[in-house]
């Protein structure tokens, strides 16, 4: 049978078998059982296969209502921590026949604030970070099927959410630098209204509350090298005892702290400590190398889609946080005695 130079439609297929464009549909669709023979089915299957058609997925996915597609809401894309979120947001969403886009919230300048002239009709669902939030009312995308990533699961706007398990890493960053002799603590905090710094902070002072003797002062800084730089310094020369251990809430955090600390003239980790949360790869770009948190960013992307065909299938999420591991690098070492 020859082969059209023009795109074979579904009306070319249903000539060849000699059958109508509904048999066509409903073979081609998977629904023809009890509605036309095997041998029809078996016909229609060989002269689609002849001809090379393939359905227009896209015009038959806005008749059902489904664009298989959807939207990432992330933060300003600043790490590459969210682009690894998408990495393995997109690869489970391929495998399952999605496409993902990438929306960053707009800070300051940034895109259009709707990406869509009607996101409920151009989405299947959302999966947001509680970074990004702000973004969700703009888009409309809370009215969508929804999964938070790094949210409050009791006060989640999403039908699942799912974190990695912050709370844990800050424990292990504790108790390594408590384990050090460290009684000291700066702590340079991520000023973003976030749950999950809140919960780093929250996880830090209940650490080192249960140390006698043990102190934490915060300064909040942008999360920026410079905006840290400027909040470590400022923290670092004021009176009273120094800190003998910088707590970042993430790693280009720390990279600031770094900077800070030779500005003064002290050295990491003879004369201070240093940890961030992260493990990007500036954390091995530095010297030292910092200690700090390893996040499986891909993973968390896997997850966020994973949970999102969930629940868009009516079916329960996976459950448990995400574990997470402390990478011990040169940063970190006993402190000098007083």
């Amino acid at each position: 049978m020859a082969r059209s130079s023009t795109r074979p439609t579904s009306r070319d297929v249903a000539q060849a078998a000699g059958v109508s464009q509904a048999a066509v549909s409903l073979v081609l669709g998977d629904k023809w059982r009890g509605r036309v023979s095997e041998t029809t089915a078996a016909r229609v299957r060989e002269a689609a296969r002849d001809l090379g058609y393939r359905p227009n997925l896209a015009a038959r996915n806005l008749r059902l209502g489904h664009t298989r597609t959807v939207l990432l809401v992330v933060p300003a894309l600043t790490t590459e921590f969210f682009a690894g979120v998408y990495t393995g947001a997109a690869r489970v969403a391929a495998e399952n026949g999605f496409g993902v886009v990438l929306y960053p919230s707009p800070e300051g300048i940034g895109p259009a604030r709707d990406p869509f002239a009607s996101a409920q009709a151009a989405l299947d669902g959302v999966i947001a970070s509680s970074m990004a939030a702000d973004a969700l009312s703009a888009i409309r995308g809370d009215q969508l099927p929804l999964v938070m990533l790094d949210s409050d699961p009791e006060g989640s706007l999403g039908a699942a959410t799912v974190n990695l398990d912050i709370a844990d890493g800050v424990r292990q960053v504790a108790e390594h630098l408590l384990g050090l002799g460290h009684r000291r603590f700066l702590h340079i905090a991520a000023d973003v209204a976030s749950w999950t710094f809140e919960v780093r902070a929250r996880e830090l002072a209940a650490r080192t509350a249960a140390t006698p003797g043990t102190s934490v002062r915060t300064v909040r800084a942008p999360i920026s090298i410079d905006g840290a730089v400027t909040a470590a310094e400022a923290a670092l020369a004021g009176p009273g005892p120094r800190p003998t251990a910088l707590v970042c809430d993430d790693d280009k955090l720390a990279a600031g702290a770094y900077k800070a600390v030779r500005r003064l003239g002290l050295r990491v980790p003879d004369d201070i400590s240093v940890t961030g949360l992260d493990d990007l790869a500036l954390a091995t770009a530095i010297d030292p190398e910092l200690t700090t948190v390893r996040l499986d960013a891909e993973l968390f992307g896997e997850r966020g889609m994973r949970a999102l065909l969930a629940v868009l299938e009516g079916r329960e999420p996976e459950s448990g946080d995400i574990p997470v591991e402390l990478v011990v690098r040169g940063s970190t070492a006993p402190p000098q005695p007083s």
